[in-house]
């Protein structure tokens, strides 16, 4: 039985899906620089080196642009790039064996008074440390998952682990944290 099309501009074989059209390096870059910020900064990049580690990854993401398959999110792909940089960034500073700079805080905002940058300046000195603390997997997921309020499935993928073993290790960093948060107020 030969299909006839409904429409005599469609082929027989139905409508045929159009390509997702590629993002521009432009695109991402005005998309996602605050993210790769971010996830650099919380991946323990120092202030001095964050600009240098920021470009660094979108030079990386501008050579590989043409080869990205789209088999993932763009995030995800930006955090993978943005782990191998960080880790790069920082044996670097350690062969200088240069001290690591604590986290800083955010910038300030005209509107949040004294009272309020002192409370957002000392949580972020209390998440700052906690992360300091963490291993390496848990710090990934903490970031992903807690601060960048990705999917666990999303973060699964990230990760390369098995979405099971991503809640469970999210169930033991939220009781982690909160174990962290009751022995800070005591």
């Amino acid at each position: 039985m030969k299909l006839v099309p409904l429409n005599p501009d469609e082929p027989p074989e139905g409508p045929r899906a159009q390509p997702e059209a590629k993002p521009t390096f432009d695109e991402i870059y005005s998309r996602y620089f605050p993210f790769v910020w971010r996830c650099l900064r919380g991946l323990g990049v120092g202030s001095g080196s964050l600009d240098d580690a920021v470009q660094d990854v979108f030079l990386v993401v501008h050579r590989q642009l043409s080869g990205f398959r789209g088999e993932s999110s763009a995030q995800t792909w930006l955090y993978g790039i943005a782990r191998h940089v960080a880790a790069n960034h920082q044996r670097r500073d350690q062969r200088k064996q240069a001290p690591l700079e604590p986290l800083v805080s955010e910038p300030e905002h005209p509107d949040p008074g004294p009272l309020e940058r002192a409370e957002d300046a000392e949580a972020a000195a209390f998440v700052g440390a906690f992360l300091a603390g963490l291993n390496q997997r848990k710090r990934d997921l903490f970031i992903l998952a807690v601060l960048e309020e990705m999917t666990i499935p999303e973060v699964a993928t990230a990760l390369a682990i098995p979405l099971n073993t991503a809640y469970t290790r999210l169930r033991s960093l939220r009781a982690d944290f909160e174990r962290a948060l009751e022995l800070r107020k005591s």
